[in-house]
């Protein structure tokens, strides 16, 4: 199989970077300053075991492949902001031997919340999920770093809505001589959300810096507390605390990086790159959307999403709000419902 990696970032260069060393054919996409890199100097991974350079195609998106390969992958690796428009692109495109991308081809949506694979099958017929446990960053154009050994990340990945295939089963055993784990489950969903609700706490490290003193760990879980009681009451399944401790044990342990600092996580990210927006409405906005839906308060994840969304726009410096003053917004919001 081909593995097109749509949005070669963070995440999507770490997997495609990690494919092609363990000898897969692998096709970047990208934009900007990003592309132009890759085109130069190719795709520069640092993990623990360290540093490789990586000279793949990589493309600004689907006209310059022509018809796709039956045997392709559509990995789909774009922050949710980004994924209505990917999809639009690349679900036309014709593969050879009749029939279009969306018709044809496994779409694998490795991304943060629950939104895209949504989005996805309304047009794509094989969508698969896939559960991110990667920490990862990306360093500067054409190259990401991640620090996890000796596992690289855990990739849960399965058919959505529910199921499982062979698709997925040879995907799978791809990832994993590729320095990944990566369990084939019917229920990916229930893994997603459970990710969701740790993700919660992306705004907030991203407007304040890392949860680390007391009061932001306080917050956090009030945050979480919330996305818990969104969950139970849309009746939605997630798999609990020690499930995912059993699964994660120490496969994946960070390390430091020699030159590739680990940044904040993917939103801190977003707001240290100056991009303009930021993933809050699909993380905090997905508990607000449901809390609606089902009469359940979620001042707190509001508030974070609005901040969140006000900070990429305005573009303002990741972790510049003090603690104290997210403190006295969140009361204030909690006191208001």
């Amino acid at each position: 199989m081909r593995y097109v990696i749509i949005g070669a970032g963070a995440v999507g260069g770490t997997i495609g970077g990690r494919l092609a060393q363990s000898g897969h054919e692998v096709v970047l996409v990208a934009r900007g300053a990003h592309l132009r890199a890759l085109r130069e100097h190719g795709l520069r991974l640092t993990t623990p075991d360290g540093t490789h350079t990586h000279r793949l195609p990589a493309v600004d998106g689907p006209e310059a492949l022509g018809e796709l390969r039956p045997d392709d992958v559509l990995l789909l690796a774009v922050k949710t902001q980004d994924s209505a428009a990917a999809l639009a692109a690349w679900a036309p495109r014709p593969v050879t031997g009749g029939g279009t991308a969306a018709e044809r081809l496994p779409l694998l949506c490795a991304q943060n919340g629950v939104e895209s694979q949504r989005l996805a099958l309304r047009l794509f017929r094989h969508v698969h999920g896939v559960c991110v446990w990667l920490p990862c960053t990306y360093a500067e154009p054409g190259a990401v770093s991640a620090a996890g050994t000796p596992l690289t990340g855990i990739l849960h990945l399965g058919r959505f809505p529910h199921g499982t295939d062979d698709t997925a089963r040879r995907i799978a055993a791809d990832l994993e001589a590729s320095h990944f784990e990566a369990p084939v489950v019917p229920d990916v969903t229930r893994w997603q959300y459970a990710k969701l609700l740790g993700n919660l706490g992306n705004a907030l490290e991203a407007v304040t810096g890392p949860v680390a003193d007391e009061e932001a760990v306080a917050l956090y879980d009030r945050v979480r507390a919330e996305g818990v009681a969104v969950l139970d009451a849309a009746g939605i399944e997630y798999a609990d605390a020690e499930e995912q401790r059993a699964v994660r044990g120490d496969k994946v342990t960070l390390v430091p990086l020699p030159g590739a600092p680990r940044g904040g996580g993917s939103s801190w990210q977003s707001l240290a790159r100056g991009t303009g927006t930021i993933e809050a409405d699909w993380l905090n906005g997905e508990i607000a959307l449901l809390g609606r839906l089902h009469g359940v308060p979620t001042p707190l994840n509001d508030l974070l999403q609005r901040l969140a969304d006000t900070f990429a726009r305005e573009r303002r410096v990741p972790g510049s709000l003090p603690v104290a003053e997210l403190l006295r917004l969140a009361e204030k919001a909690a006191a208001q419902g």
